[in-house]
């Protein structure tokens, strides 16, 4: 199993760092090598996204990804922002498939803001297209009409862009509950008319799998409302970059949650779904268990390894119930740790 590590910028160093002790300790046959990408790639090569990194992610069979970003590149050229790098990498490994599960431990219905009976129980998965959209549509830019700036986005989807994110949601969906809701804005944007248009036409091809559809702006109020009428989602680049993080505050901390982008072969790039968290990087007290889980998605999703990835989950739910949290997740009478101490934890509970 070849591993392309990415640890990133801010808390992404000390978050993978975890996630690689949890996956050796499995005694899989895992070889792994590391790269730079976002800021620290900025800093070093000037890119981004440098070339050594685009080599080393085309050769492995999967790529672990801390976070990228910060405040100190902010202010660069827009081509050599942390962002462009993380953007650059799911385009050119035609990453297409965003899967972002969004599950409620029981033992932390009591750290989401919602009321413990709207949320308990939650399981939902997100499944966002990556690689379209007003994201990497064109025309787009900054330029002078008439005297004053004018910026320009483009929202575009082919018809068979939306036809291979709808069969990886059915697909998905046929292996849970049953239950597939295409997220749009038909009534106003022609580009989710045909969305919806292409979604229908899919359908037909899984004909045991009930769908729905619903307005993005029902949606997100949906979410908050009344979550746990959802099973699978999936929707476009934009709206799912919003409503996946929307749904990760349901379940108390966007530090548990792992996300899985994968190509039309599951070659895949696992990470957090959270982001660099510059103001407790190298504190020692992130929450290392969103990308713990994205490694058990990694096993499950790319190396076909089912009993290696329920371990994994296993062991971080058996953690919650001991009582260990970090501080995102931290209320009075349980075991406050740091990262390295959760990673510790999980790794005794394997």
């Amino acid at each position: 199993m070849k591993i392309c590590v990415l640890p990133g910028d801010g808390i992404g160093p000390e978050i993978v760092a975890q996630a690689l002790r949890v996956l050796r300790a499995l005694d899989l046959k895992l070889e792994t090598e590391e790269a730079l990408l976002g800021g620290c790639a900025v800093d070093a090569t000037g890119s981004p996204y440098p070339e050594a990194t685009q080599k080393l992610a085309q050769q492995a069979d999967a790529v672990l990804l801390g976070a990228v970003g910060g405040p100190q590149w902010d202010s660069n050229p827009r081509e050599q922002r942390p962002e462009r790098g993380l953007l650059g990498i799911r385009k050119h490994l035609n990453l297409f498939a965003n899967l972002r599960p969004a599950v409620l431990y029981d033992e932390l219905a009591n750290a989401s803001t919602l009321k413990p009976e709207v949320v308990a129980g939650l399981d939902i998965l997100i499944i966002r297209e990556l690689t379209g959209d007003i994201y990497f549509g064109q025309p787009r830019g900054i330029e002078v009409r008439d005297g004053q700036r004018v910026g320009t986005n483009t929202m575009v989807y082919s018809e068979s862009e939306i036809r291979r994110i709808a069969r990886v949601a059915f697909a998905a969906a046929r292996k849970r509950r049953g239950k597939l809701c295409s997220v749009d804005k038909m009534n106003v944007l022609e580009c989710t008319q045909l969305w919806r248009d292409v979604v229908i036409e899919t359908a037909k091809e899984f004909a045991d799998v009930e769908l729905s559809h619903m307005l993005v702006d029902n949606a997100a109020m949906q979410l908050v409302r009344n979550p746990k009428q959802f099973d699978v989602m999936v929707t476009g680049n934009m709206f799912g970059d919003i409503l996946s993080d929307e749904a990760s505050m349901l379940t108390g901390s966007i530090g548990m949650l792992p996300s899985a982008s994968l190509d039309e072969n599951n070659k895949g790039l696992y990470e957090p779904c959270h982001g660099s968290a510059p103001d407790i990087a190298g504190k020692g007290i992130a929450n290392p268990l969103a990308t713990i889980l994205s490694a058990a998605m990694m096993l499950r999703y790319t190396f076909g390894d089912e009993p290696a990835a329920i371990r994994i989950e296993q062991a971080v739910k058996k953690v919650l119930a001991s009582g260990f949290r970090t501080v995102d997740i931290y209320e009075p009478g349980m075991k406050k740790v740091g990262t390295r101490e959760m990673g510790d934890a999980v790794l005794a509970a394997l």
